[in-house]
C-alpha cells in the first residue's frame, strides 16, 4: 500500500541536532546525527510540510577557552577558524538546514540573555556558595555517585576537577512533578521509550539544583550574566537557548509561534546528552514559561572495533575521509542503514569498504546499469513514472517513529524485489523473442527503479538525481553510479 500526504496547509515542523563543541574537528559522530536530522527533514518537505531545520556549533565554556590558549590564538579568532570546519559539512554530506547558528551570534546572545531574565524573575535563579568535583569534558558537576573508578564515566581518561566558587543556581528540583506529568501524557516524548524510563529513574531519584554560572575571572568566555558582569552563564545553559533562538524568540514571535509554539520541536542528541535536552532544557522551558519539546530522539554510541568512538580517546574517524576515497551518499548510506538508529553501533573502515561493494555497487549501482541499458537498448522514448512518485507504508511508518535504518531496509527490500524478478522473468530474453510483450516489462521495471529512486531522494539525494536523470533520458548513466572497491 503507498501513501503521500499533501498537508495543503503547509503544516510547520522543526527539527534540529545538538551543537558540537568546537575544540575539535567534525567526526563521524555528528556526521550521523546530522545526516539523520536531514533525512528527516526531506521526507517532511516531500510530504509538503513547511520544514525548518537548524543545526550550527557551541562556542562558549571552559573546553574552548583552553583549546585557544593552548594554540596561542585569541578565543574569538580561534572559534571562527573551528566553526567554517563544520559549515563545510553543507557541502561535504549534501546537508538542507535552514540556519546554521553559532551561540557566538548576536541574535542567540540577546536571547539567551532574555531567557535567563525570565527564569530569574520567575524564582528559579539563585546565588549560592558551592565546592563540587567538575568535569571539564562534559562542562558540567557531577555527582560522587556519578563517577566511575573515580573519574566521569563520559571522560574515563581525565579526572574531575574541585571547584569552589560563588555560583547562580537553577531551582532544578523544583520541577520534578511536571516533568514527570509531562512524559505521562507524552510517552513518546522520548525515543526510544526505553530512554523516556532512564529519566523518570533519574527523576524519582530525586533532581539537584545545578549551577549555570562561573566567575568570569576564572573562566570569561562566555554570555555575561545579566546585571552581574562578575559571572558568565554556563555553556549548557547558554547553549540550550539555541533551540529557540533559531526559530525567532524572542523577537520574532509569528516565526516562533509558528514553528515551536504551534509546531512539533524535534531534537536529535547523542545518548549522553540526554539528561540535558529530556530534562534540563525541559525544565528551563517550564522556568521560563514556554512550550515544551514534541520529540527528544536519542542516538547510540558509535565504537570502533568495540571501544566508544570519542575526540578525547583519539579514535574518531573523519567523515572527510569517508567522503573522499568513497562519495557523499556512501556516507549517508552507512549512518542511515547500517548502524542501528538508536542503540550503539560499530565502525570499522573494512565494515564501510563491505557495505559499499555489497549494496551500492552491487544494489543500487547494478540495477540502474542493468534496467536503463535494456531501456535504452529497446525503448523509443522515456518511460512516464509520475505513478512512481508515492511513498509506501513500509516507508513511511518507519520515518515517522525516527527508524531510519527500517525505513532504509524497505528501500534495499525494493532493491531485491527488482533483482529477483529479473532473474525470475528473464526480460533480456523475453524481448529478444517477443519485442512488444518484452517492451512493455522493461517499461515495468523501469517503473520500479522510479519507485526506488522516489524513496532514495531522502536518504540518498545525490544518487536519486542521477538516477532519475538516467530514467528521464532513457539512458544507462555514463558513468557507474558507485565504483568498484577492491
Amino acid at each position: 500500500m503507498s501513501t503521500q500526504i499533501n498537508t495543503g496547509d503547509k503544516t510547520p515542523f522543526y527539527i534540529t541536532t545538538t551543537l558540537p563543541y568546537v575544540n575539535s574537528r567534525p567526526h563521524i559522530g555528528f556526521a550521523m546525527e546530522v545526516v539523520r536530522a536531514d533525512a528527516i527533514a526531506r521526507f517532511k518537505r516531500m510530504q509538503g510540510f513547511d520544514v525548518y531545520f537548524n543545526t550550527g556549533t557551541d562556542e562558549h565554556g571552559t573546553k574552548i577557552f583552553e583549546k585557544a590558549a593552548e594554540m596561542e590564538k585569541d578565543t574569538q579568532q580561534y572559534v571562527d577558524e573551528m566553526a567554517e570546519h563544520f559549515k563545510q559539512l553543507k557541502e561535504i554530506l549534501n546537508l538542507s538546514y535552514d540556519r546554521f547558528i553559532r551561540t557566538t551570534d548576536s541574535d542567540h546572545l540577546v536571547a539567551t540573555k532574555e531567557f535567563w531574565k525570565r527564569c530569574s524573575d520567575a524564582g528559579y535563579i539563585y546565588k549560592k556558595e558551592y565546592t563540587g568535583l567538575y568535569c571539564v569534558g562534559d562542562e558540567m558537576f557531577l555527582k560522587e555517585k556519578d563517577l566511575v573508578n573515580g573519574r566521569c564515566p563520559n571522560h574515563p581518561t581525565q579526572l574531575p576537577v574541585t571547584l569552589s566558587e560563588e555560583n547562580y543556581f537553577f531551582a532544578f528540583s523544583k520541577f520534578g512533578e511536571q516533568l514527570l506529568a509531562y512524559y505521562e501524557s507524552h510517552p513518546d516524548f522520548i525515543i526510544p521509550a526505553f530512554r523516556l524510563n532512564e529519566m523518570k529513574q533519574m527523576i524519582e531519584h530525586g533532581l539537584e539544583d545545578f549551577s549555570i554560572s562561573r566567575l568570569a575571572e576564572k573562566m570569561p568566555w562566555g554570555v555575561p550574566v545579566p546585571g552581574d558582569d562578575d559571572q558568565v552563564m554556563y555553556v549548557w545553559f547558554d547553549a540550550l537557548v539555541n533551540y529557540v533562538t533559531t526559530v525567532g524568540w524572542p523577537t520574532n514571535t509569528e516565526m516562533f509561534d509558528k514553528y515551536w509554539k504551534n509546531g512539533t520541536p524535534v531534537q536529535y542528541c547523542g545518548k549522553d546528552n540526554t539528561q540535558h535536552q529530556a530534562l534540563r532544557w525541559q525544565a528551563m522551558l517550564l522556568a521560563a514559561g514556554l512550550p515544551l519539546t514534541h520529540h527528544v530522539i536519542v542516538n547510540g554510541f558509535i565504537t570502533s572495533d568495540g571501544q566508544k568512538m570519542s575526540k578525547s580517546i583519539g579514535n574518531v574517524i573523519d567523515p572527510l575521509e569517508i567522503v573522499n576515497e568513497y562519495g557523499t551518499d556512501t556516507l549517508r548510506y552507512f549512518v542511515l542503514r547500517e548502524l542501528h538508529p538508536f542503540e550503539d553501533s560499530d565502525v570499522t573502515p573494512a565494515k564501510i569498504k563491505e557495505a559499499y561493494n555489497a549494496h551500492l555497487v552491487n544494489g543500487i549501482g547494478n540495477l540502474t546499469n542493468r534496467i536503463m541499458k535494456l531501456a535504452e537498448d529497446y525503448l523509443d522514448a522515456p518511460v512516464d513514472t509520475s505513478s512512481a512518485e508515492k511513498f509506501f507504508e513500509q516507508y513511511t511508518e518507519p520515518f515517522e517513529v525516527y527508524n531510519l535504518q527500517a525505513a532504509s531496509n524497505g528501500v534495499w527490500a525494493g532493491v531485491q524485489y527488482i533483482d529477483e524478478k529479473i532473474q525470475r522473468e528473464q526480460p533480456f530474453k523475453v524481448v529478444k523473442e517477443d519485442l512488444e510483450k518484452g517492451k512493455e516489462m522493461i517499461k515495468e521495471l523501469v517503473v520500479h527503479l522510479a519507485e526506488v529512486e522516489y524513496h532514495l531522494r531522502p536518504l540518498l539525494p545525490e544518487t536519486a538525481a542521477k538516477m532519475q536523470a538516467a530514467i528521464r533520458a532513457n539512458k544507462k548513466p555514463e558513468t557507474p553510479l558507485f565504483a568498484r572497491k577492491d
